[in-house]
């Protein structure tokens, strides 16, 4: 059986062909036909049919899943037949010489690098925004990290690993020049192409990571947690800064900068930048304060410079505020730390507001409480819990003087709910006889 299976059938290019390789061919490519129709009609059809994916995308994952498979079985013929031939010999001995196989092996690894693209940003991604306008989850502020960016970052991920691995294969990696030697050494460190690869896959590995700890683990936590967006937001806001410290930490180092030597040129250079950039270093401490403390979260109402807004983002060294007008105001941080400001929404969601009222004397101030009570009771935006109630604080030069407290949520509202109040308390005040008075003065001459 064996005399049988290398039994010599002919001979190409100088190579000698035996009846086990014809039949290993036979057996690989009917194999691989197989699995690529496994694959592209039965395992693919049920997927498309869990989740929507155009024609266009799923015509292009079987091409480059054919592309993928056909690229393969050459690779597995040259090697089984021995007809890998060199192409280009490198004129270095470290170098490999450029051979048909490794062309090939360049060109799978693309494909697959271009499949696992298709697969993640297409598919994965794809599937987890569907699932969530299904579930009306609502979306936070943090949208910088939306479904186009996320497919970015895996598309740069995947297509810098490709890269590095077919720098890796044909060994391009061309050094364009050299770090000045450290103390005790002779030679300095060369700075070349794979330096920035690997830089380069550092930092959009990080972003990567910092989107997939947001999106799919952090939001799961808050939301079993039941924690607000000002709270998310720090948090998520941290977390980035630590990873991307981290990253271009290691990113500096893959470039091959020491970080020893790095550390002391920073520390000079910093109390010279601190010296002339007080004010620009007071912000960023204090935004770094702001979402350690979260004294003041994003959502929260504030009031700063006599103007209420809300605090849409709270960034290293500015936080933007939108005010009722609907325009936005950029606020140093140090302006939210230092000096005063008021927070209408930090510890409670309602806050209480008044309107005043003057009646003229005489009149019944019993029936003024009353109609004061009920305009704020049947007012929409005014809580029933706590009650609103009336106080009696003067009596002033023309008038007896009149507040309805009233506890209310509509804090970027309220004037348009003390309007509506006035309204009413008018309306009800002409229907009962009760007068408004203006200022009076008794002007006495003296003389003839």
């Amino acid at each position: 059986m064996g005399d049988f299976f290398n039994t010599e059938l002919f001979n190409i290019w100088n190579n000698t062909i035996a009846v086990w390789q014809v039949g290993l061919a036979i057996l690989l490519i009917v194999g691989t036909l197989l699995a690529f129709w496994l694959i592209s009609y039965r395992l693919l059809p049920r997927l498309f049919e869990k989740v929507e994916l155009e024609k266009a995308d799923r015509r292009k994952m079987r091409a480059i899943l054919g592309t993928f498979f056909i690229l393969a079985v050459f690779l597995a013929l040259l090697l089984i037949f021995k007809f890998d031939r060199l192409l280009i010999e490198t004129a270095r001995e470290t170098a490999p010489n450029l051979k048909i196989s490794t062309l090939l092996k360049a060109l799978i690894i693309w494909q697959f690098a271009r499949l696992l693209d298709l697969v993640i940003s297409k598919i994965l991604i794809h599937n987890y925004y569907e699932q969530k306008e299904e579930k009306a989850i609502e979306l936070d502020h943090y949208q910088k990290d939306s479904k186009k960016h996320a497919n970015r970052t895996v598309q740069y991920v995947v297509y810098v690993l490709a890269l590095l691995f077919i720098v890796q294969a044909f060994d391009i990696n061309p050094e364009f020049f050299s770090y000045p030697p450290a103390k005790g050494q002779t030679e300095g460190t060369p700075f070349t192409l794979v330096n920035i690869l690997n830089a380069a896959f550092i930092l959009l590995v990080a972003r990567l990571f910092s989107w997939v700890m947001i999106r799919l683990i952090l939001k799961n936590y808050y939301r079993s947690k039941n924690i607000n967006v000002g709270s998310q937001y720090a948090i998520n806001q941290l977390l980035q800064y630590f990873v991307y410290v981290i990253a271009i930490l290691m990113a500096l180092e893959a470039l091959g900068f020491s970080l020893t030597v790095l550390w002391g040129g920073a520390a000079a250079l910093l109390v010279g930048i601190g010296l002339g950039l007080q004010e620009t270093f007071k912000d960023l401490f204090s935004g770094i304060i702001l979402l350690f403390e979260r004294r003041v979260e994003v959502g929260d109402i504030v009031e700063v410079d006599g103007l209420v807004g809300t605090v849409r983002r709270i960034g290293v060294r500015t936080s933007l505020v939108e005010t009722r007008d609907n325009f936005t105001v950029i606020v140093p941080n140090s302006k939210l730390i230092i000096e005063k400001l008021i927070n209408w929404s930090h510890n409670d969601k309602k806050a209480r507001f008044f309107v005043q009222v003057g009646v003229a004397y005489g009149s019944d101030t019993e029936l003024v409480r009353k109609i004061l009570l009920n305009v704020a009771r049947e007012n929409a935006f005014v809580l029933r819990h706590p009650p609103p109630f009336v106080r009696f604080f003067n009596f002033g030069d023309s008038s007896l003087d009149f507040q309805i407290h009233f506890w209310t949520h509509e804090f970027l509202r309220i004037e348009d709910v003390k309007s509506d109040i006035r309204f009413e308390v008018d309306q009800a005040f002409r229907e009962n006889g009760v007068t408004i008075p203006f200022p009076q003065r008794d002007v006495w001459m003296k003389g003839g």
